[in-house]
């Protein structure tokens, strides 16, 4: 439960003076739904103002603060300015100039004769020099004291600088006095302010340390809490598997097992002889051949005389799994079975009899496949695919469907920085599989600019009248009014009117049974080239399809790319990835675009884009909704985890966990950044 002294700070933002229907909307845009979420809501930068006599001592570009005195008001016809002419005190004159809405207040804030202190940027406009829309306007010079060092906050539509402040500043008035959970000798060591004095600081003013200590708080308490998963995950009873061969043994897989394969085998196999329930993450490449690992792990629980499961987030990707699942395990008489939201009636009826009896071994589908109606005899194993999907709290949810609790093994093909591992599967142990099957034939990737589409267009039609299959991924789904991006509707038309009914679309606002029949079309060869957004990242193979065409491919991120690349050079025919470009690229967008012509090595472009992305989106983590951290900078991760970390292993190994002093006060920053699954696994948490 939350201890009390959070309450004011998880008030809705609805308390604060000003904030009511109108408002809501943008707030919500930004995620600021709580007094707690302004308050963290850091500005992202400051203006640095300077008092001047006249504005001969100002510069063109400055920031400034000068008394003025009113000359005229000067209206424009039709839409034109409202502009408002005043000299300094030498005589210089200047324009402060409005548009809109605005001009109505400057006539009464700004009358004729006056003299007014105003705070703004200097510009030039041909032969005079203007402000434009004044930060602020004010009858004495004192009430613009405070305003040299000014906040500059991410805004959305319909919120400005000064309602983001007032609000920011009510945040403010209600933080509580927190008792400190940071080791003191490591406060000390970085001269870091307690928690209240740093956010309090890091919204007046550039205060680096301040960022840092509210950066380490959000990281130790994800340390934290992963901490906590594992400890408490060590001390579980689980169902010690080993299997006898019988059953894998039989198994006629396509390729030889890698050396990474067979190690990663092994560390299963060792987790899963454990009394502990076993908590590891599977890393693998574009097609290193992850599902056959987890096959092995899944007929070793039913050699053992259990059951197993494999979660995937969507229902594309579990009709996927299944269909290679089966052809996989038909030699060893092993029974699986598919199971989604959509199985009604008697066909659902006979999987869940199945369950409850024992007479299905292995289950594949979505998150329905842990409903309470959905009862096992023994699952003994959870494999959860496409891991970056799921957040921990929903994982130990899964994992409660056993008598006791099961094995979970999470997979992901996105490659992630050994930097960032630890920040999001810091519970877990894992396993990498950096090498590719044998006979798997590099993709030819080539950047190509926009203004060769016709070319690429033809080049596409030979390719599928000589009976191959394509993809063409654009980054969503309709054209958007105010910018010039691809969208899959658009093109999906216009490529239908070229190549007729071969043509199908699949995005993710189509109904689950449209985008599931088109990729049946696509499956099957009946349709030879899918139209699709980044719904397609994951889980389709289609050995046939051998090019993959990705429209303004400088718009994804280097981790995204991969994976869509990754769709194509899954058969034996050699395969082409066209990246197609834009006009104008910035240059971390040719390096990106550069990189992938250089290497197909998703571990080395997870690191290259940790690089290259540097204090934004973490491997296009964002993109999708999901990032761990809203706090931390990239550049903080990495230089801040490795001692969170270090600090919550002590605090849990050797500093008595959250039953001591300090314990207590980071059971409060467990609530604080919601990481309180963490606590819940603890008693009395």
């Amino acid at each position: 439960m939350r201890p009390e002294r959070l309450n004011p700070l998880f008030a809705d933002a609805d308390s604060l003076d000003g904030v009511g229907p109108k408002l809501r909307r943008p707030l919500e845009k930004l995620g600021l739904t709580r007094v707690k979420d302004l308050a963290y809501h850091l500005p992202d930068r400051f203006v640095q103002r300077r008092t001047v006599a006249s504005l001969d001592d100002a510069e063109v570009g400055e920031q400034i603060v000068l008394a003025l005195t009113v000359i005229e008001h000067r209206a424009s016809t039709g839409r034109g300015p409202f502009r408002v002419l005043a000299q300094d005190a030498i005589g210089n004159v200047c324009a402060l100039t409005y548009f809109g809405r605005a001009s109505y207040s400057a006539k009464s804030q700004l009358p004729v004769g006056e003299t007014r202190w105003v705070a703004g940027k200097l510009e030039q406009y041909g032969q005079m020099l203007q402000i434009v829309h004044p930060d602020h306007v004010a009858a004495e010079n004192a009430a613009l004291v405070g305003k040299l060092t000014e906040p500059v906050y991410p805004l959305a539509e319909g919120l400005t600088q000064p309602r983001m402040a007032s609000l920011a500043a009510q945040g403010l008035e209600r933080l509580p006095d927190l008792p400190e959970w940071i080791e003191p000798g490591l406060l000390d060591r970085q001269k870091w302010p307690h928690w209240r004095d740093a956010l309090l600081l890091a919204h007046a003013r550039e205060h680096p340390d301040a960022r840092d200590r509210l950066a380490y708080d959000e990281l130790l308490a994800n340390s934290l809490a992963l901490m906590l998963v594992k400890s408490a995950n060590r001390a579980r009873r689980g169902q010690p598997l080993a299997g006898d061969g019988r059953l894998r043994g039989k198994l006629q897989l396509p390729f030889p097992l890698t050396g990474a394969q067979q190690r990663s085998i092994r560390e299963i196999e060792g987790d899963l002889a454990q009394l502990s329930p076993m908590l590891r993450l599977l890393q693998g490449d574009v097609g290193a051949g992850k599902t056959v690992v987890a096959l092995e792990a899944m007929l070793t629980a039913v050699e053992a005389g259990a059951q197993a499961a494999m979660l995937a987030p969507t229902e594309i990707l579990a009709r996927q799994h299944y269909e290679t699942l089966r052809k996989l395990i038909a030699p060893t008489g092993a029974n699986i079975a598919l199971l989604t939201g959509r199985d009604k009636g008697r066909p659902r009826e006979s999987i869940l009899m199945g369950l409850l009896d024992g007479s299905i071994d292995i289950l594949v589908g979505t998150h329905a496949i842990f409903q309470d109606t959905v009862t096992y005899r023994n699952l003994a194993l959870v494999v959860i695919d496409e891991q970056h999907r799921f957040g921990v709290g929903q994982r130990l949810m899964l994992t409660q469907k056993g008598r006791v609790t099961p094995h979970c093994l999470a997979m992901t093909a996105t490659p992630i920085p050994r930097t960032l591992t630890l920040a999001q599967y810091g519970e877990m142990e894992v396993s990498r599989l950096d090498e590719m099957p044998p006979g798997r034939q590099p993709i030819d990737t080539r950047v190509v600019a926009v203004e060769r589409i016709a070319d690429v267009v033809a080049g596409l039609e030979r390719h599928l009248a000589n009976g191959q299959q394509a993809y063409w991924v654009c980054p969503m789904v309709r054209e958007h009014e105010t910018e010039d991006i691809a969208a899959a509707e658009a093109r999906y038309a216009a490529l239908r009117e070229r190549f007729g009914d071969t043509v199908v679309l699949v995005h993710g606002q189509l109904k689950p049974e449209l985008k599931d029949a088109a990729m049946e079309r696509f499956a099957s060869g009946d349709a030879k080239l899918l139209v699709a957004t980044t719904v397609i990242e994951v889980g389709v193979d289609v050995p046939n399809a051998t090019l993959m065409v990705i429209e303004q491919a400088e718009r994804f991120g280097l981790a995204q790319l991969h994976q869509l690349r990754g769709r194509v050079g899954r058969g034996s025919e050699k395969s082409v990835c066209l990246l197609l470009r834009g006009g104008q690229l910035s240059e971390t967008a040719r390096e990106r675009l550069a990189l992938m012509r250089e290497t197909q090595d998703g571990f080395r472009l997870a690191e290259e884009d940790l690089r290259l992305r540097g204090g934004g989106e973490l491997l296009g983590t964002r993109q999708s909704g999901d990032t761990p951290f809203r706090i931390a900078s990239l550049e903080q991760i990495t230089r801040l985890l490795p001692i969170a970390h270090d600090d919550a292993r002590l605090l849990v190994e050797r500093d008595g966990g959250l039953a001591s002093d300090r314990g207590e006060a980071a059971r409060i920053l467990l609530y604080l950044f919601e990481r309180d699954w963490g606590v819940q696994l603890l008693r009395g948490g």
